[in-house]
């Protein structure tokens, strides 16, 4: 079978089902606390066995908001989200990497699929070498 292009949609059989592990998901306090709707989702590589992968915002918070990812986001059970929000039930099975949105004023299961979102991903500081002599030390 030939992979699809990256920015391709995908067949159901090649985005679905892949990683169906974990019940949590990270969810922005605007939308747990002040009861605002999801707007905007993504699925990452999980973080953790209890993490879906989920990060789900209202889509009016600022980059200072998620800077402070801490303090802004909650876990929540995915169950309990879709029973807050019907409409992302199906979304649900799609694989890391999928993003989603529902613009302001589209119909309340009005989702569209977003390809030119990037992932934020946590930055990790590694040296690489191929020099064995740099190990002598540790």
């Amino acid at each position: 079978m030939r992979t699809p292009d990256i920015d391709a949609p995908k067949t159901p059989e090649l985005e679905t089902n892949q990683t169906k592990n974990g019940f949590l998901c990270l969810v922005s306090r605007m939308v747990i606390e002040e009861r605002m709707p999801i707007r905007f989702m993504y699925k990452t590589v999980p973080d953790h066995l209890n993490d879906t992968g989920w990060r789900m915002y209202s889509g009016y918070e600022s980059e200072e908001y998620l800077a402070d990812e801490l303090n802004n986001m909650m876990t929540a059970p995915v169950e309990a989200m879709c029973k807050a929000d019907p409409t992302i039930t199906d979304l649900m099975d799609y694989n890391a990497g999928t993003v989603w949105e529902r613009p302001p004023g589209a119909a309340e299961d009005g989702w569209e699929r977003v390809y030119d979102y990037i992932i934020p991903s946590p930055s990790v500081d590694v040296d690489i070498t191929n020099d064995p002599d740099a190990f002598k030390n540790l």
